[in-house]
């Protein structure tokens, strides 16, 4: 079982930048990792998500150029950087980590997921 929190949310103005931060309890540096995220009344899509050695990241349309995905295996955690935020950034952001191996095109899918965080709020104003 592995155990994910994130942090590193908050309210910022159109622009700026924020870090968000995901800590594993566990050993996780087999695993692939994503951040998505939700927004009030939408349903959770995906953002972001890396490859086991990092080699390979994969981002949604909406975020390319803006938001960096990154993981540090050696201490068990994953980030993402997020520059020029604008108000539709705004949600909770989770963290997932998924056991098995995935292919490109499962990197953007909720149910290939097998460990979720508890979320981390980011609102960005105008």
């Amino acid at each position: 079982q592995v155990r994910l929190v994130e942090s590193g949310g908050g309210a910022v103005q159109a622009g700026g930048s924020l870090r968000l931060s995901c800590a594993a309890s566990g050993r996780i540096s087999e695993y692939a990792l994503a951040w998505f995220r939700q927004a009030p009344g939408k349903e959770r899509e995906f953002v972001a998500a890396i490859g086991w050695s990092g080699g390979k990241t994969y981002y949604a349309d909406s975020v390319k150029g803006r938001f960096t995905i990154s993981r540090d295996n050696t201490k068990n955690a994953v980030y993402l950087q997020m520059n020029s935020l604008k108000p539709e950034d705004t949600a909770v952001y989770y963290c997932a980590a998924a056991r098995s191996y995935l292919a490109a095109q499962a990197m953007a899918a909720m149910a290939a997921y097998d460990y979720w965080g508890q979320g981390t709020q980011v609102t960005v104003s105008s």
